[in-house]
């Protein structure tokens, strides 16, 4: 696997970066925050540019572009602290779908999702944050021509505002996934981390839909899990990216902050934070990257890279968020300060599909596993 990138993503991440410094700038997330905007002109900018079709398979309208194409995307993202249903829709909802549908249903989903015309999100558990097939405790039951759905899904990702919702439910023995359109479930949003990253409670009980809109033929269990690995990276690319934003600032700050008539970053104490803090960034970095070529590839280790990046990402969004707030001192308490924006968006993925310290543990068993085999 090379780990370097190559001239054309260099070139895409250029790109990405500029047009975000200009239709993503903190006045954006500001305007959310504030709710004079819902972003709805940002998701048409990228939807223009062929962002959401970028990793789409071209028979879905797609652009066939590899999940580090995606990843360098995700990562300007965070960085930016971009609004809008970019990450649910194609890092959640078009890979659960493309795992589990059958290729008609696919094509037909993802088409208007590649195209910019649908949002999506996913809801596959109760809330835990961490997903098990156990942990499944919604149900479907036929009647007729139709399916009627039971149960509470909590803690959904764009689950007020998505288009379609991707749902899992329990169905004659097996773990199904049904397509459930927005408009039909009721969601009552809480109140956010980040403005920008909305999350909502959604009630199924009495949903009816066509048995058309179960996807795939078989139980889920696995294509959820696999589906999972690639929501899990991009949690942990738009993470990096927030970090990497934290210690921009605060470094920049740190430069620029006179005190004992010198820069504060000349005392030694800042420098060992700011070190710490850019060692856990790229450590990070690599572990994400590493994760997006084991799924551009379909690696045997993509299960391990994901919680391996996963709680690589925690654990650099722990120490940028405590040492950027404190080296940045009273302004960083402020909301007319930019810093809290980033700081938001990297505390906010930490509670996104398992903590750092539940990788940690799935990275320690899955080493064991293959210890013993």
């Amino acid at each position: 696997m090379e780990f370097e990138f190559t001239e054309d993503q260099l070139e895409l991440q250029r790109a990405v970066r500029d047009m975000l410094d200009a239709e993503a700038p903190p006045e954006l997330a500001r305007a959310v925050a504030d709710g004079e905007s819902d972003a709805a002109d940002f998701w048409q900018t990228m939807a223009g540019l062929e962002w959401p079709a970028m990793a789409l398979p071209e028979s879905a309208g797609g652009l066939g572009y590899g999940w580090v194409e995606l990843a360098i995307v995700l990562e300007e993202l965070g960085r930016h602290a971009a609004p809008g249903p970019f990450v649910a829709t194609v890092t959640q909802f078009a890979p659960l779908v493309a795992e589990v549908a059958s290729p008609d249903q696919a094509s037909e989903l993802l088409a208007p999702v590649a195209a910019g015309r649908t949002t999506g999100t996913i809801a596959v558990d109760e809330g835990s944050g961490t997903w098990h097939p156990d942990g499944v405790q919604a149900a479907a039951r036929r009647d007729g021509d139709d399916l009627v759905l039971e149960g509470t899904k909590h803690y959904v990702l764009d689950g007020a505002a998505a288009e379609e919702i991707a749902v899992a439910v329990r169905l004659d023995g097996e773990l199904r996934v049904v397509t459930v359109p927005g408009s039909a479930v009721q969601a009552v949003g809480g109140i956010p981390v980040d403005p920008g990253v909305r999350h909502a409670t959604i009630a199924l009980d009495g949903v009816r839909v066509p048995a058309g809109r179960l996807l795939g033929d078989g139980d889920a269990s696995d294509a959820i899990r696999r589906a999972l690995e690639e929501s899990v990276t991009a949690v942990a690319a738009v993470t990096l990216g927030a970090c990497q934003r934290i210690f921009d600032i605060i470094n920049a700050y740190t430069k620029e902050r006179i005190q004992f008539s010198v820069p504060i970053g000349s005392f030694q104490a800042v420098k060992h934070k700011l070190a710490d803090m850019y060692r856990d960034i790229e450590r990070a970095r690599v572990l994400v990257y590493y994760a997006a070529l084991t799924l551009a590839e379909d690696h045997p280790d993509r299960t391990l890279a994901a919680s391996m990046a996963k709680a690589g990402t925690g654990e650099a969004q722990r120490r940028c968020v405590q040492d950027g707030l404190q080296l940045a001192g009273g302004i960083g308490y402020t909301w007319e300060h930019d810093l809290h924006l980033f700081l938001r968006r990297a505390k906010v993925g930490e509670l996104h599909f398992g903590s750092a310290s539940h990788h940690r543990r799935k990275v320690a068993r899955l080493a064991l596993q293959a210890g013993a085999a």
